[in-house]
């Protein structure tokens, strides 16, 4: 599980792929999730712009991200 450790309240999603080095761009960020690759506490999620807050938990391709505050 990679962790991430918010510095702003939130963080948002796309954000969050490139900071667990998941996708190499905000491209590649915004085109898994507009596939729908990436859930968010176990649902689906294809906004980039979701905000995520510490306890919430994002997965793709096979990785987990926890967002920590």
């Amino acid at each position: 599980m990679i962790k991430i450790k918010l510095k702003d309240d939130f963080i948002k999603l796309g954000q969050a792929l490139k900071a667990a080095n998941l996708v190499e761009s905000g491209v590649d960020a915004k085109n898994v999730i507009q596939d729908g690759l990436v859930k968010v506490n176990g649902d689906t999620e294809i906004r980039r712009g979701r905000k995520l807050f510490g306890g919430d938990i994002v997965d793709f391709n096979g990785e987990q991200i926890k967002i920590e505050t």
